[in-house]
């Protein structure tokens, strides 16, 4: 194992240079696959690394529940052993598991918050079905993921936008129901729960599926300036009143335009149409970081599996049938 153990607790540093590259250089539902991904395989790893620290560490503790011959100098020799490395790691898995089952409690505490919000609330025919419009002036929008999902939008945010915008808002929190974004979401808040370098992929994430949105939108409005317009407006309108508390945990387009980077949002609505590709070329610099990114995590597992084998094996060897 050796220090190779240690290596998937900072290997994802090589990932965040391609978070910033990939936003500009990717079509952004490439962009936000391709760091999921890469956050969900390094978070893993970084648990495995913590397990595998902890197991060696505190195995020749005195007093321990697991097997004593797995504190045998066999196993020291063959191991590294560090008491205090190795307690360290436990009680941060202890830490990560505290703060992933906050993570996933806060997000279903917020769902059913809001749909107790809308229960009261009929479900229309046609294609207006999943749309419920609370009478409410403060200026909100956002998509309330489920079976089935709603699209929730208050007075106050209709009220503030044309009737063109209006087309464009809805689409755009409809694209985040269709290509279930808070999953992405959920995923890089929890790998960067795991491990705080993978942070800046859970916000480029969260970019990248609001872009992904955007796209959507002008794709289905048919004019890019009006969902650019629509998305500045949302962001003065909502900017005197913030949404509500569970708005912000579905990408609410009037949240994201009020503390997010609309005017990057808005320019990139207002340039050309993105590439529809979902790796970069070889030969550009947003190519390169994402090499190194695939590098550092398929290093990253491959450190991860070596130490997990390695552990097994020799603890196999010294542990009686």
């Amino acid at each position: 194992m050796g220090f190779f153990v240690f290596l998937p607790l900072i290997l994802p540093l090589t990932a965040v240079p391609i978070a910033r590259l990939t936003e500009q250089h990717l079509h952004p539902r490439g962009a936000a696959r391709l760091m999921t991904v890469i956050s969900a395989v390094m978070a893993v790893c970084s648990v495995l690394c913590l397990g595998l620290i902890g197991v060696v560490g505190t195995a020749q503790i005195p007093g321990n529940p697991l097997p004593d011959s797995w504190s045998d100098p066999e196993v020291r020799a063959a191991l590294p052993y560090h008491e205090t490395v190795g307690t360290a790691a436990m009680w941060l898995l202890v830490l990560v598991g505290f703060a992933c089952a906050r993570t996933v409690v806060r997000h279903l505490r917020v769902r059913a918050r809001a749909r107790r919000a809308l229960a009261g609330l009929p479900v229309g025919p046609g294609p207006s079905a999943d749309l419920a419009v609370l009478p409410d002036r403060s200026p909100y929008a956002y998509a309330l993921p489920g079976s089935p999902g709603r699209v929730v939008v208050s007075t106050g945010m209709l009220d503030g936008l044309a009737a063109d915008e209006r087309e464009a808002l809805l689409a755009h929190e409809r694209a985040h129901l269709r290509h279930r974004h808070h999953r992405y979401l959920l995923t890089t808040q929890l790998a960067a729960c795991v491990n705080p370098f993978l942070r800046p992929m859970q916000y480029a994430v969260a970019y990248s599926a609001e872009r992904w949105a955007d796209e959507d939108s002008a794709q289905i409005v048919g004019d890019r300036r009006i969902t650019a317009r629509a998305v500045a407006r949302a962001a003065l309108v909502s900017h005197a009143a913030p949404a509500p508390g569970f708005a912000s945990f579905a990408a609410p387009t009037a949240a994201a335009a009020a503390a997010g980077p609309v005017p990057r949002r808005v320019a990139a609505l207002l340039g050309p149409v993105p590439t529809a590709r979902n790796w970069p070329p070889a030969k550009t610099p947003a190519g390169l970081a994402a090499m190194v990114a695939a590098i550092g995590t398929a290093a990253s597992a491959l450190c991860a599996l070596n130490a997990a084998v390695a552990l097994l094996v020799v603890l196999k060897a010294v542990t009686p049938l």
